[in-house]
Parts: C-alpha cells; sequence; structure tokens
C-alpha cells in the first residue's frame, strides 16, 4: 500500500509575537503543491516497526518523524500489528517545504487504512500535533489559514492557479538551520496577518489572486543576511519572468509563478546551477 507525501509552500508567513514558553505566534496561508514523497508499507502481525529508505540516513532510526509517527499512532490506537515503511524520498531537506511533515502526516494516513482503525482526519490531526507544528495541516492538505506555532487551523476552498500557469520551486545550494531563521526575525505583531487573513476571506473566486499579489515572508529579513545564496536565488525568479516570488517557511526554497510550464521549465533548466533542488509543478488540492 502506498499514500503520496505532498508538500507544502507559505504564501503568506508572519512571525506575530513571541512567547512565554519560548515558541512564536505565527501567521500563515498554508498551500500543498503537487510535487512529495511517498510512503508505502506492508503489515506485520509481530508489532515490530521497521523503516528503510530509497537512500542510506545518517541519524538514528528512533529520531526519524515517520518512525515517530508509526510508534505514536500505534500506541494511541492501541493496535497489535506492526508495518514494514519504506519511504522514497525526493524532497530535500532543510527547504522550508515541510517535507519531513509531510511523511509524518502520509504514513499517519497510510497506518490509518493499512491497520483499519478508522480514524478520521481530526483524530490523526491531533496526533500530527504532537508530532510537529506543520504535520497537522499536512494530514489533508490543500489551503489553510493556520495561528498559533501553525497547529490552529482553519481550512478554506483549495486555491488554484489558472489553466496556463505554474510554480516552480527551487532549493539554493544551501540550507537555513531554524535556529538561524528565528533569530533576529521581526515581531510584527498581529495587524498585517489580519488584514491579510480578512481580505483572503472576503475576496471570493478572486481570492488567489489577492494571496499571489499580497504574499508575504516575515523570515526573508533575518535568513537573507546570513544566507546570501537564498536571496540571489529569489532575485534570479525575479529576473526569469517569476511573479509571487517568496521563500518559503523559514527557508531554503523559493517559489515563484509564471504565466505558462513552457517558461517556468526554461527557468528551472537556468537556475540548475545554483539549486540542489528544482519542480515544475502546481497546487495541489489535498485529501
Amino acid at each position: 500500500m502506498k499514500e503520496y507525501a505532498p508538500a507544502k509552500i507559505n504564501l503568506f508567513l508572519d512571525v506575530i509575537r513571541k512567547r512565554e514558553d519560548g515558541y512564536h505566534d505565527l501567521g500563515t496561508l498554508f498551500q500543498t503543491i503537487d510535487a512529495g514523497d511517498t510512503v508505502s508499507a506492508e503489515p506485520r502481525q509481530d508489532g515490530r516497526i521497521t523503516l528503510c529508505y530509497n537512500e542510506p540516513q545518517n541519524y538514528p532510526l528512533e529520531t526519524d518523524l515517520v518512525y515517530k509517527a508509526a510508534k505514536l499512532l500505534q500506541q494511541e490506537s492501541g493496535t497489535t500489528l506492526g508495518a514494514d515503511i519504506y519511504l522514497n524520498k525526493v524532497m530535500p531537506l532543510g527547504a522550508g517545504l515541510g517535507g519531513g511533515s509531510a511523511d509524518a502526516a502520509a504514513t499517519l494516513r497510510l497506518l490509518n487504512q493499512l491497520w483499519k482503525l478508522k480514524f478520521k482526519f481530526e483524530k490523526l490531526e491531533e496526533i500530527g500535533a504532537k508530532l510537529g507544528a506543520d504535520v497537522p495541516f499536512l494530514v489533508r492538505g490543500g489551503t489553510a489559514m493556520a495561528e498559533g506555532i501553525g497547529e490552529k487551523l482553519t481550512f478554506v476552498k483549495p486555491l488554484q492557479l489558472n489553466d496556463e500557469q505554474y510554480l516552480l520551486v527551487a532549493t539554493p545550494l544551501d540550507s537555513v538551520p531554524t535556529k538561524d531563521a528565528y533569530a533576529g526575525v521581526p515581531k510584527s505583531g498581529s495587524d498585517r496577518w489580519e488584514t491579510f487573513k480578512a481580505k483572503c476571506k472576503s475576496a471570493g473566486k478572486s481570492a488567489i489572486e489577492y494571496a499571489l499579489a499580497n504574499g508575504f515572508n516575515g523570515f526573508e529579513e533575518s535568513v537573507f543576511p546570513k544566507h546570501p545564496l537564498v536571496e540571489e536565488m529569489k532575485n534570479e525568479f525575479k529576473r526569469l519572468g517569476a511573479t509571487s516570488v517568496l521563500m518559503s517557511g523559514s527557508g531554503a526554497s523559493v517559489f515563484g509563478v509564471f504565466a505558462t510550464r513552457k517558461q517556468a521549465k526554461a527557468a528551472a533548466e537556468e537556475l540548475k546551477p545554483i539549486s540542489r533542488y528544482q519542480v515544475v509543478t502546481r497546487f495541489f488540492e489535498g485529501f
């Protein structure tokens, strides 16, 4: 049995305030994209969880989000079944695309079916929140407004590009440690986010146009000075004719919209020398 793990971009992302617990309150518009890893699994009767990748990993199995997701679902459900899990990893690490979180979310969906648990999305999202801030959204994907650390979700009608437009996502030859992104990030208060959220909701069928024209990522201010390759990537997107160009998440990937697939493909070719990953794709409407 297989499950697709679509990645995400942030069409809007602002850091509102730092909380007393050390975390930051965010306001973001999440959007899944049609690019991601694939998780496969076969049931085991002995309760063991095994995990293999398409390429060797240099960290302990117990720290892997896919493994953690499987063990947590096992505990929450009380099932005596286990699973042999295989992850076909294509998304880059440290890229701001939620690849690891998407894998964990896909594992929850997959094992929910494999073990015949019949948990609803809400229950899987609740479990996912214990694994990471992006996991609850990625359980069902699509388009959602998120607040808090990303766990307070309001799903909205899925946004979609027009028939001709295509999205290019590229990851520069750099990765951005989360601590780098949060160090020095401006805390802007809630006004900008509340305005964006209200106008997106009231725009109706024009919500996609409003979102693309008013995208924002507050992390760019803290990331660009320390990671100039990310800013260079954003500038290259603009030079190549992209609109709505933003860094995704806390970096390092950049995305932009092109008028046609042909233009996006040509830009991807030009960006190859300065990127470790690129994909031409569209939005994914969710599960």
